[in-house]
């Protein structure tokens, strides 16, 4: 028997890829048995592609500005997405940092194969800015808790079916940097059991 290839991922990011580090820590301590095949951003300043470039693998960027000054729209942006992605036909794709909302194309062409980071515990504070939102609602005192969760991407933001979920409790007095640094700790072991969980399934 031939032993199986690793699966393949694309990882859609825009920041300064922590997150897809820890996908390559994973792999190099044999945790995730992936090949990361593309990574795309829409920010040209992403490190996030420093990191993929030091590890010799591909990368895809557009910028929705490129697009409208060239007279295009944002359907032509997720044209190009859905198509770039395409071309090398992965088994899953990871959003780690990802900011814009994918279209109707791409999820008719890959939505049942890819997943989203977010910093929030399941129905709670959806979109942009979900760790300060979460820490201004407990200066408020209307939660003590919020969390981390990979879930499917649906059209709806923020809403498909959790993977993986993380409680992140929020400590009395805390500041907003502490509780950032606390959630983005816990990121990193949230997407790599979720990562292995989706393939879990893909595969069945």
């Amino acid at each position: 028997m031939k032993p199986q290839k690793p699966a393949r991922l694309v990882v859609l990011a825009a920041g300064q890829g922590s997150n897809l580090q820890a996908i390559f820590q994973a792999i190099d301590d044999g945790k995730l048995s992936v090949d990361v095949a593309l990574v795309v951003s829409h920010r040209s300043d992403a490190y996030a592609l420093v990191r993929a470039a030091v590890r010799g693998i591909a990368t895809a960027v557009q910028t929705l500005t490129a697009i409208k000054a060239a007279g295009g729209s944002r359907d032509d942006f997720d044209r190009w997405l859905t198509a770039t992605i395409a071309e090398v036909e992965p088994d899953l794709i990871v959003c780690a940092g990802w900011m814009l909302i994918l279209g109707s194309d791409f999820l008719r062409a890959h939505g049942g194969r890819t997943i989203n980071l977010h910093p929030a515990l399941p129905g709670a504070f959806i979109g942009k800015d979900a760790i300060l939102q979460a820490w201004q609602a407990a200066q408020r005192g209307e939660v003590n808790e919020t969390g981390v969760m990979v879930h499917e991407v649906i059209a709806e933001l923020d809403a498909g079916a959790p993977i993986a979920v993380r409680q992140v409790p929020i400590l009395p007095g805390e500041s907003l940097q502490s509780l950032t640094e606390r959630i983005h700790a816990v990121e990193h072991d949230v997407l790599i059991d979720a990562i292995r969980l989706k393939l879990a399934s893909l595969s069945c």
